[in-house]
């Protein structure tokens, strides 16, 4: 089974970040990345610009409109996502816990949703990439 984990952060927290601290967030990921990436449940992982560069469709009765932001403007915005593939919740959570934003928190809070995928496709854009769920 497929599950997407969808990464938070607290925005206050990475405004106040300073260079140094940002070094030592690169140096903890690098390793906790290495370890994600080894396993065989892993898929693929992104991170996502700034929620105020975002836009937004609307469902409407007269067809999607469009807003710019993020869907729900939040202190703990979305920052990355990533795949993985196991055989029940608990084994997701499992690889999920070696993601960086796992262990980051004294620098960024946040945590780390973990959501079974009930359909997954690609298109063509993906050939070779994943199957049908």
């Amino acid at each position: 089974m497929k599950f997407l984990c969808l990464c938070y952060f607290d925005r206050a927290r990475f405004d106040a970040l300073g260079p140094g601290e940002f070094d030592e967030i690169k140096r903890i990921c690098e390793g906790h990345d290495r370890e994600l990436y080894a396993q065989p449940g892993y898929a693929f992982v992104g991170s996502l610009t700034e929620p105020e560069h975002a836009a937004t469709l609307v469902a409407r009765d007269t067809g999607p409109e469009r807003r710019d932001g993020a869907y729900a403007p939040t202190g703990e915005p979305l920052g990355a996502f990533f795949m993985v593939e196991a055989a029940d919740l608990d084994a997701a959570v499992a690889i999920a816990s070696l993601h960086p934003g796992a262990h980051i928190g004294r620098y960024l809070g946040g945590g780390i949703e973990v959501r079974a995928c009930d359909l997954f496709r690609t298109g063509p854009a993906f050939a070779g990439f994943g199957a049908a769920a």
